[in-house]
Order: structure tokens, then C-alpha cells, then sequence
């Protein structure tokens, strides 16, 4: 389904004068408001092949209707998505989940779309249909070499989809890990793990970067073998400057500071990359904002800082992208709100007085600093990013619009009430 551009602006002709009223007042007050709203338009955040269907937990999957049956209808949901918010311009994909079939087809479709093609990412935490060697005891860790070269060669593989379709990076996520004390060789998993990784790096084209994620705790409860940013740091220092460590929010012990990893990984010019969710226990993966928008807001934080410090550029030198999970709600309305979270944190930290920050910091003025971030945190900035959104060509409301032109409906006319998207 498509929402017609016309639908577009009548919407927005709808909301424009109030929309206006809020926007003169927020901008007379922001520094350099042009500026930050040309970094608002250029700014993507990829929406993950995944995430386009239902979520579940381990007990249960409950289909909401109309979910995309192929990687294309995927495709087609994530340019809905992008034509509402114009922030959703990126897919991130998934093999073997959506395996393209003709890859000139699906970049040329997605093209259509207005979007491309950001991380691939690989799968060795699960056994599929037909797979030769099981990955119940690991992957790269595996103590048999038969089922560590079978990893190796997956990831290959996902790099030569990736070529196909004009990406350039590689996300390897590894489940690996025990589950009790004595089941493994600590020293030996990590060294058969960095030996998996040398060759797959050794198989990135030129132009690629690697990223290596790390998770502190399951599916393996006891260890994981790439359990923390310390370990996912050691092994991408060694593999070489292609490679970088990816965060994700809910892939930390509680309580984790988060900011602080991310300040030290950029730092190092190690830093790759985010999976965007947000988390109230563990690995939740709810909608991001909705638990802890202040520590988001923290983040982001030491991301524009660091990131000019080193000169560089926020749209395309890091990897931004949603990994959630849509239990009990519409997919697509999740993803509409976990952009828009991203969007309206993106912009409290782009507005935040550095000058002021900085004086406070070299003074040991603590109650100043406070203020400095939430003098920015406090500052309502949905005109800021409307306004952005409006000049981009898209909704002024997307969640509203999508809504009254009830897209979920169609969806469901279209392709049935019991479909259940590919993948999870």
C-alpha cells in the first residue's frame, strides 16, 4: 500500500497553522534552528527486515493481520514508513530470513522506495531447515571445525548479498556462550571466535566495515563469548580498522552506563554503530523512548559531542538502526514511534548550549552541567523535527495520518488476516 502524496498535504494543510505558531515560537529561542534542521533532514535511522511483522516471547506469537509476506512487501511497508516520517530511508536485512531471490529486483525496488541498503546481518544463533551442523553448543566458539566453518561460510555469504545490493557493512551477532560453569573453555571459545572473524574479515570488500555486537546474557545464561563492549573491543581491535563494536540499548546488565561506553568506543574511533530499543528488566526490546527517554537523551548526548570532536559526519559514519520487538502492537505504528523517539532525542541533544556544558565541566560546576542538559532534555522540540519532517516532503503527524487513512485495514484486505511475516 501507498499513501498518495496529495493525502500527504492535505494532512499537513490540515495542521499547518497551529504547526506554525509552535515552530516560530520554538525556533526564535534555538541557536542556529536552519542548521539543525538541515541535519534533521539528512538524518536515517533503518528499519530492520525483521521488524516488520508481529513480535513474540517464548511462549506465544500473536499475529496483528496483514503482516508482509515476502521481502518485498517488506520492502513496500518500509517505504510507507519512510514516506510518512522521511526518517526511514535505510533497510537493514536479514539472512536467512528474507533471502532476496533477484537482488536486482529488490534494489530496484527498494530504489522506487526511496531507500537503501544499510547492515546486513547474519544468523548463527539458530539452526535452519536443511542446515548440516547444528549450532546448539555455538557457532564460531564451536569446539568442532566443521560447525565453525559452516559460520564462517554463512557470513560470507551475507557479505555476497550484501555486495549485490550496494551495502557496505556486515553486523555479526553471536549467541555463543554456556550455560554452565565448566561447559566451556573460556580462552579457546575466544580464540576459535577471533579466528572465525579473521576470515570473514578477510572476505570484506574494501569499502566495508564489519560490526561485532555484544550481549552480557542470553540465550546463554553463565557466559557469553561476546558478552560485554570490553570483549567486542578486544576482538575488533584485532581484526583490523574495518571492524567496530555495535551497540544495542538492551544488550547491557542493568544499569550499565551506557553514555560512558559510548563516549570511550568513539573515542577509540571503535564505535560502529546502534540497535535502537528500549528496556525495563533485560533484553526487552520495546519501543525506544518508551522506558528510559533521559538515558537515550544522555547518549545521544555523547554522541554529537564525540562525534564532532572528531569531525564526523552524523548521517552516514555510524550505523543507525531499530532492532525491536511489536509484541501487542501494530509493527508499523511501533516503528513510527521508535523513529520519532530517535528523531526528537537527536535534536534535544543537537540543541544543547556546549559552551555552556563545557565552562560548567572545567569549573566543577556540577549544578550548572545539570542544568546546561536539562535546560535541552526539558525543551519540547516536536515542532523542531515536524517542521524537518514537513520540508522533507513528509507528514507533519505520520502516526495521526496513518491512522485515519487506516493503513493497518488495507493491509489486511490486501494480504489476510492470518498472514505472519517472514523471519521471526
Amino acid at each position: 500500500m501507498q499513501i498518495e502524496k496529495y493525502k500527504i498535504d492535505t494532512h499537513n494543510q490540515s495542521l499547518i497553522k497551529e504547526h506554525q505558531r509552535k515552530y516560530e515560537f520554538l525556533s526564535a529561542g534555538v541557536k542556529d534552528s536552519e542548521k539543525i534542521l538541515q541535519k534533521l533532514i539528512d538524518f536515517q535511522v533503518a528499519i530492520p527486515s525483521w521488524a516488520l511483522g508481529t513480535g513474540g516471547t517464548r511462549f506465544g506469537r500473536f499475529s496483528g493481520g496483514g503482516e508482509p509476506r515476502s521481502l518485498e512487501e517488506k520492502i513496500e511497508d518500509i517505504g510507507l514508513l519512510h514516506a510518512l516520517n522521511r526518517s526511514s530511508g535505510a533497510v537493514s536485512l536479514h539472512i536467512p530470513w528474507d533471502r532476496p531471490k533477484d537482488a536486482a529486483a529488490i534494489r530496484t525496488l527498494a530504489a522506487q522506495h526511496g531507500l537503501r541498503f544499510d547492515a546486513m546481518n547474519s544468523n548463527t544463533f539458530q539452526d535452519q531447515p536443511g542446515q548440516k551442523h547444528s549450532y546448539k553448543f555455538g557457532s564460531l566458539q564451536h569446539v568442532r571445525k566443521e560447525v565453525r566453518q559452516q559460520a564462517i561460510e554463512h557470513n560470507i555469504e551475507v557479505i555476497r548479498h550484501g555486495i549485490e545490493l550496494g551495502s557496505n557493512a556486515l553486523t555479526v551477532w553471536l549467541s555463543d556462550g554456556s550455560c554452565f560453569p565448566g561447559q566451556l573453555n573460556f580462552r579457546k571459545a575466544f580464540q576459535n571466535t577471533l579466528d572465525g572473524l579473521q576470515q570473514i574479515y578477510a572476505a570484506l570488500p574494501s569499502d566495508w566495515k564489519i560490526f561485532v555486537e555484544y550481549k552480557a546474557f542470553e540465550p546463554n545464561f553463565y557466559s557469553t563469548t561476546v558478552g560485554d563492549w570490553g570483549q567486542s573491543l578486544l576482538y575488533v581491535s584485532k581484526l583490523g580498522p574495518k571492524a567496530y563494536t555495535l551497540v544495542d540499548l538492551g544488550h547491557h546488565l542493568p544499569n550499565a552506563n551506557i553514555e560512558q561506553i559510548v563516549a570511550l568506543l568513539l573515542m577509540e574511533g571503535k564505535l560502529g554503530g546502534f540497535h535502537f530499543n528500549d528496556s525495563k528488566y533485560g533484553d526487552d526490546d520495546l519501543t525506544v523512548g518508551s522506558i528510559k527517554p533521559y538515558q537515550l537523551f544522555l547518549i545521544f548526548n555523547e554522541l554529537v559531542e564525540g562525534m564532532d570532536a572528531r569531525g564526523m559526519d552524523h548521517t552516514k559514519d555510524l550505523g543507525w538502526m531499530i532492532d525491536a520487538s511489536h509484541n501487542v502492537k501494530d509493527p508499523l505504528e511501533d516503528l513510527l514511534q521508535s523513529v520519532e523517539a530517535i528523531m526528537l532525542t537527536y535534536a534535544q541533544a543537537l540543541i544543547v548550549d556546549r559552551k555552556k556544558l563545557t565552562e560548567a565541566q572545567q569549573s566543577n560546576d556540577t549544578v550548572a552541567a545539570q542544568e546546561a542538559l536539562q535546560d535541552s532534555f526539558r525543551t519540547d522540540v516536536r515542532s523542531l523535527v515536524a517542521e524537518a519532517r514537513l520540508r522533507a516532503g513528509g507528514a507533519l503527524d505520520p502516526l495521526a495520518l496513518y491512522r485515519s487513512e487506516k493503513v493497518r485495514e488495507h493491509l489486511i484486505k490486501e494480504r489476510g488476516a492470518k498472514t505472519v511475516a517472514t523471519g521471526l
